[in-house]
């Protein structure tokens, strides 16, 4: 057995059974289910058909995307982090790519090279690792902070959905998502969570503030975390 989060950027559900919290991007559940070991991707497809499963039956909801590599819908494999791409000066660049080539650590970055490389190249490259603590962000001569912790990833990809219309009108139709690639005990960043936030945010009406500016985004966070995060599970 293993357990996921399940992240609904919608108010309206079904009673919920398990351990929940609240985040901006609205629930998150944390839902068991069976794990089929092994690296192929029909293993990893089979545990999220697993995952959506278990987490129909505990939440009372039908459509749930899969966004990663991994995932069976088309959409969900059009969002993953190393497809998804943002505007970078007069180009377009994978979201992963704009990520780890914006970090700045105690001894080296941002590595801008990093934005020519493959996504799975930019996450793997030797210098990620050797370059001593990672201290913020920038990107575009703007700097960001490390805190709140998924502040910069998650507001990258809500620019890149922004600029993408066709696939982020397509997360309407669901009404939670998954990453079955993201394990909370190893990692910070999911692209699961940054997509309910989209849809939570737009739902609000607060999504162009959002993306108006570093400071915007701060201020909405940091000072309305009641509106922004309530989540009302019935």
């Amino acid at each position: 057995m293993a357990t996921r989060p399940v992240f609904l950027p919608s108010a309206s559900c079904q009673p919920i059974r398990g351990q929940n919290t609240n985040s901006p991007a609205g629930a998150v559940v944390a839902i068991e289910f069976h794990w089929h070991a092994g690296l192929a991707v029909s293993q990893k497809q089979k545990s999220i058909a697993s995952l959506h499963s278990a987490a129909r039956e505990a939440l009372g909801i039908d459509r749930i995307l899969e966004i990663s590599s991994k995932s069976t819908e088309p959409l969900g494999v059009a969002l993953s982090a190393f497809n998804l791409r943002l505007r970078y000066e007069d180009r377009s660049v994978p979201v992963e790519g704009a990520f780890q080539s914006s970090k700045v650590f105690a001894s080296g970055g941002p590595y801008l090279d990093l934005l020519n490389a493959r996504p799975r190249e930019a996450k793997t490259d030797p210098r990620i690792k050797t370059s001593g603590r990672l201290t913020g962000f920038r990107f575009q001569d703007v700097a960001w902070p490390l805190e709140p912790v998924t502040l910069f990833y998650d507001w990258l990809y809500l620019r890149a959905l922004s600029e993408n219309s066709a696939l982020a009108e397509g997360l309407a139709d669901y009404q939670a998502f998954t990453d079955i690639e993201f394990n909370p005990d190893k990692s910070v960043n999911c692209q699961a969570h940054s997509a309910a936030l989209y849809v939570r945010l737009l739902h609000q009406g607060r999504l162009k503030t959002a993306l108006s500016s570093r400071d915007a985004y701060l201020t909405l966070l940091k000072e309305s975390p009641a509106e922004v995060a309530q989540m009302a599970l019935c």
